[in-house]
């Protein structure tokens, strides 16, 4: 015996969101009005406008991108990959990077690759297959699979953090050999003979040290001794490096300056010198790398590479953004440079 009528039935594909003619109706508008109001606010009144965000507001409705990109071919998503997201060198290039974009109104979406190269090509297939309007890598060194999916999508690339004449797409950076070079003549330049070289076994550490360890060479030096420690890099790679360093010192061949491949392993290796008794940079100069937040106020301040990194995520949103608006780019390589900022530990 039924009591009361039948509730009525429910669609199949209803999935019981808030649609656009929800919002539509509530604002008493036609659904291609709303859909004007949203992605297009200049082509209506602001009375209709109001209504519309005012009907938003109460359903809680969000526009479904994917449908609104299918539809104009822009998703008004970018792709941003690191090593990692523990890594502070990044952070400033993350943050310039998105805030550039949300003034255009964009939004960021972050992968974290590693430092093997493993994780990459999968990744790079997911974003991909999203189609975002653009996709911003960290360094060069990219599988020749993942090259060529990158190459075949059609998505504009930005490679960040590293240089190369022959880069995928689009590139803004600066030379890890410069780094190493420059770095390896300071030290030079300030009577230290003796190198050490505290370093993350990722490509781009590896850049670096390699290219000291041959200026170290070309200045008539004594090979640079080197301990090479797992990226991310940590604190506490640096202390046990500095102890490794210091096992190998004799009264004829002990280190006079070390360079790390990040101010963390820094931060370590001067922690570990203050244990051990050896003052630095009367017994051991340190040069750092990144010129994180911690690194002018360390006692003794850090001398370090400083890096641009907001110039980096500013010049690689402003790539995209041109190449979205149908603007040539006529200069597809910037190189920023790098400077050493000279400070108490050398």
């Amino acid at each position: 015996m039924l009591i009361g009528p039948l509730p009525p039935k429910r669609s199949r594909r209803s999935s019981g969101a808030v649609t656009l003619h929800d919002v539509a109706r509530l604002a008493g508008v036609a659904p291609i009005t709303a859909s004007r109001a949203l992605n297009t606010p200049e082509q209506v009144s602001e009375a209709v406008l109001q209504k519309v965000k005012d009907a938003v507001a109460s359903t809680g409705y969000v526009p479904n991108r994917l449908a609104g990109g299918l539809a104009s071919t822009r998703s008004r998503l970018v792709a941003a990959v690191v090593p990692t997201i523990s890594g502070a060198v990044f952070l400033e290039t993350v943050q310039s990077l998105t805030e550039t974009f949300a003034q255009a109104g964009y939004q960021v979406m972050l992968g974290q690759a590693g430092y093997d190269g493993l994780r990459e090509d999968a990744l790079l297939k997911a974003i991909v297959g999203r189609r975002p309007d653009g996709v911003v890598l960290t360094g060069i060194v990219h599988s020749v699979e993942g090259r060529k999916l990158l190459t075949a999508s059609g998505i504009p690339v930005v490679e960040t953090w590293d240089l190369t004449p022959t880069p995928i797409d689009m590139l803004v950076g600066f030379s890890h050999v410069e780094v190493g070079r420059a770095v390896a003549a300071f030290l030079h330049a300030r009577g230290r003979r003796r190198f050490g070289v505290v370093a993350g076994n990722d490509p781009r550490a590896k850049l670096r040290y390699e290219s000291f360890h041959s200026a170290a060479i070309a200045f008539g030096l004594p090979a640079p001794k080197v301990v090479v420690v797992p990226a991310p890099t940590t604190l506490k790679y640096g202390r046990d490096s500095l102890s490794r360093l210091m096992e190998c010192n004799g009264a004829n061949n002990a280190i006079d300056a070390i360079f790390c491949s990040s101010d963390s392993l820094a931060l370590g290796v001067m922690t570990e010198a203050r244990v051990q008794g050896v003052r630095i940079p009367e017994d051991v100069a340190v040069v750092g790398f990144g010129d994180l937040d911690f690194a002018a106020y360390m006692q003794p301040a850090l001398t370090t590479v400083q890096i641009n990194g907001g110039a980096i995520g500013r010049q690689a949103a402003q790539f995209i953004l041109d190449r979205a608006d149908g603007r040539e780019i006529v200069q597809r390589v910037i190189d920023i440079g790098f400077k050493i900022v000279d400070r108490q530990s050398t």
